[in-house]
């Protein structure tokens, strides 16, 4: 028999002819390679998800009608031969020689799986087969064997080393995996604020954390919207930001390796002024959470008693576990792309989450290098190329004095009140004149714990189901859920005031509204950074004393507490309304900024 002689299955003689059909109508290709032989499936193929997914790398091979001959010729020769049970036995092994270079093939090409959404939910997916755990096509390798062929090969497809590597994949990954977040959609009183909503959810269906605060925005301006309806104009214009940057941040780390991380800088709005706004290095940076950041820091800004225009960037670089010089590397690469967008004029940042005194030295340096000119100067905690003494306490500061002008109206004060703080950044805790305290300094919460046997400290927990009376959330945007915000309410919670931006979730916002519990903003409560880094700009000279930069503070402070509330009063909201500061803070912010908008012109 001619060394040409390949066996195909185990047939009959009566389906001899069939077969052949069958060959011919798939385009089935037989060739000789010496030891090992391959099989292709055309693109007339009875499963029509396998029309043009070619599973093997092969080039077409165009037989001549000698050769289809010989081989027709050759099939019913092998099916005749007195050795038939020896050519079974060739092909059996051949066959099995085919699996093995398959399964190596296949180990080498594809050392990777791929992740696809799948009923809404992400799934690491086999490269060849397209499909995720068990579930599988038809045989692999494309011939068209009996059922425990196929059977055969779905399991060697199981056992291969890319399934295997897939499902290690998929079980590692269960956390890790970014799946889309659902937006929560409230229904609004006004059909106006209605479609300001919806334009942004049109606009930008998958940036959840910025519609969330969206949404707040807006139900907090219902009354306004609903009085003038060319605010729905301003709304559209404004939830727009002037300027989105995002580059690349190449570093290099301590061992010689190369990483690349993601930049990011917003210039949400400067109509009545130059930017200013915070950095956060963090793994969970993201344009969608950098828009809301800068868009919370322009009402921000403009409910402050200076005009000022909102900003905030940052990256997706964790600063944790890096050596200092690696720090100094990234902060560096980082800096000389955003330098050119930045200037006093234009745009300073600030600290911010994975952003404070290490992290600013280093990026300040970079600036004036590139810039050229030490003009105005990063707001930030650094006394010797900064202005005020306290600047590292300032946001902490202001937002007990925020809270001490809240418990006054209820004829209350903060000494002897339980608190619960969250967070280890901007804000932390300390006794001072016998008033708990918000301030930078480091690991202070263990102290203060360390010092007060009556107070607790958890590390990497928790504390909303602790007994309390004011809560200060000050570590991220959505740290407290529905349930969080249940045991806050039955662990006698009544005052909330926000250290972090929009720290609650919309189910979280909905259990406190039900509850009455009243809510200082962050947008008002979290104003003593931008003041002090305007006072550290415009007065760096001038050597304060404590006693002097707190009483600048607590001024600034009172006549945001003010403001705030006689916005939401002339809008008709009760002084006793457990959301009276939320409402006034964006209606008196928001009306500034649509204010000069509106003499601006189209801008």
């Amino acid at each position: 028999m001619s060394n040409r002689a390949v066996g195909i299955g185990m047939i009959s003689m009566m389906d001899n002819m069939n077969l052949i059909q069958q060959a011919q109508r798939h385009n089935l290709v037989v060739r000789d390679l010496g030891e090992e032989i391959d099989l292709e499936i055309g693109p007339e193929d009875d499963d029509p998800s396998f029309a043009h997914n070619a599973l093997l790398d092969i080039q077409p091979h165009e037989s001549s009608a000698k050769e289809h001959a010989e081989n027709k010729h050759m099939i019913g020769s092998q099916l005749l031969s007195e050795d038939q049970d020896l050519s079974k036995a060739q092909t059996g092994k051949r066959k099995k020689k085919v699996v093995k270079r398959w399964r190596e093939e296949w180990a080498e090409t594809y050392k990777w799986a791929y992740v696809d959404v799948k009923d809404g939910t992400a799934r690491i997916f086999c490269s060849v087969c397209r499909e995720y755990g068990r579930k599988h096509r038809r045989n692999p390798y494309g011939n068209e064997g009996s059922r425990n062929m196929q059977m055969s090969a779905l399991e060697e497809h199981n056992n291969s080393l890319l399934h295997k590597e897939a499902l290690r994949l998929q079980q590692a990954s269960k956390e890790k995996l970014i799946v889309d977040k659902p937006i929560y959609v409230k229904a609004l009183m006004s059909k106006s604020a209605g479609s300001i909503v919806e334009a942004a959810l049109r606009r930008d269906p998958h940036e959840a954390e910025f519609i969330q605060y969206v949404q707040e925005v807006v139900h907090a301006l219902e009354r306004v919207i609903s009085k003038n309806s060319n605010y729905v104009n301003t709304m559209e214009r404004l939830l727009e930001p002037e300027r989105t940057i995002i580059f690349r941040v190449p570093w290099v780390d301590d061992r010689g390796e190369t990483h690349v991380n993601r930049g990011f800088r917003v210039h949400f709005n400067q109509t009545l002024g130059p930017c200013r706004g915070g950095l956060r290095f963090h793994p969970s940076m993201n344009l969608c959470i950098a828009k809301f950041l800068s868009f919370d820091q322009t009402l921000k800004n403009a409910l402050s008693p200076y005009r000022l225009g909102g900003s905030s960037g940052g990256s997706d670089f964790d600063p944790k576990g890096k050596s200092d010089n690696e720090i100094m590397k990234f902060c560096q690469s980082f800096m000389n792309e955003l330098y050119r967008y930045l200037g006093p004029d234009k745009d300073l940042p600030s600290e911010e989450m994975g952003v404070g005194t290490r992290e600013l030295g280093y990026l300040y340096g970079q600036y004036r290098r590139l810039a050229g000119h030490s003009q105005g100067t990063f707001t930030g905690p650094r006394v010797n190329w900064s202005g005020s003494s306290l600047r590292t306490e300032a946001t902490g500061y202001g937002l007990v004095f925020f809270s001490q002008l809240m418990l006054s109206d209820m004829n209350k004060e903060l000494k002897g009140l339980r608190c619960v703080v969250s967070g280890s950044g901007r804000y932390q805790c300390m006794s001072w004149r016998s008033l708990l305290l918000m301030v930078l300094i480091n690991n202070i919460c263990r102290e203060y714990s360390k010092t007060y046997a009556r107070s607790k400290y958890y590390d990497e927990a928790k504390p909303w189901s602790e007994q309390c009376d004011v809560a200060f959330p000050c570590a991220s945007q959505n740290e407290i859920d529905q349930s969080d915000a249940i045991n806050l309410v039955n662990s006698g919670c009544r005052i909330i005031v926000e250290g972090s931006n929009m720290p609650c979730t919309p189910e979280a916002v909905d259990v406190l509204r039900k509850a009455n519990v009243l809510v200082a903003p962050s947008m008002a409560a979290g104003l003593g950074g931008v003041v002090a880094g305007e006072l550290e700009l415009k007065e760096c000279n001038l050597n304060w004393s404590p006693e002097d930069f707190e009483s600048k503070l607590q001024d600034a402070m009172k006549q945001t507490y003010q403001r705030a509330i006689k916005a939401a009063t002339d809008f008709g909201y009760q002084r006793e309304s457990p959301e009276v500061l939320v409402h006034g803070a964006t209606i008196a912010a928001f009306l500034t900024i649509a204010s000069s908008m509106a003499d601006q012109g189209c801008t």
